[in-house]
């Protein structure tokens, strides 16, 4: 995947932010948007955390411009929700307390998908990492001192290994 692909999509014009929930109806209607957001956010993360355990990263980096779109709908409900909490907390506090037990559900997926691809960076650093060894034990002349111990090379002897992100 080259840089021009990786690169995110131009932001969409900023809008008037909707103006908080006042009425019964409204708050419904921001519950629902807010259930929404999460579902839809919440498939893109599961699908990346099921195409990361398959270890399939490629296909997992190509939702990166549709989580990043999730997300930021995601960020724009959550405003929006901690401008009617205080309505929502008075007029429909059973709704409210619908939306905080979806919302734990939610973060609880998060951490999922967030230890997944925790395991994943650490296993790919440990696997460059013994790569890494590997070729410096190669590149490092074998050496002894006076005393007939294993001389330890400087610094000049490591060199780095390159990895190509284009491909």
């Amino acid at each position: 995947m080259n840089q021009a692909q990786r690169q995110p999509a131009p932001a969409a014009p900023i809008a008037a932010p909707p103006r908080p929930a006042a009425t019964p109806v409204e708050a419904r209607k921001l519950a629902e948007s807010m259930m929404d957001a999460m579902n839809n956010l919440l498939a893109v993360i599961e699908q990346e955390t099921a195409l990361v355990r398959a270890g399939k990263v490629r296909e997992a980096i190509l939702l990166e411009s549709k989580k990043n779109e999730m997300s930021h709908r995601y960020i724009a409900m959550i405003t929006l929700m901690k401008n009617s909490q205080k309505y929502l907390a008075q007029a429909t506090p059973d709704l409210l307390s619908a939306l905080r037990r979806h919302h734990d559900v939610f973060r609880a997926m998060l951490q999922v998908n967030l230890t997944v691809l925790a395991t994943a960076h650490a296993v790919s650093e440990g696997i460059i990492r013994g790569v890494n060894a590997e070729v410096q034990k190669r590149n490092i002349p074998q050496t002894y001192t006076a005393a007939g111990q294993r001389a330890q090379p400087g610094r000049g002897n490591m060199t780095p290994i390159v990895v190509n992100r284009s491909t």
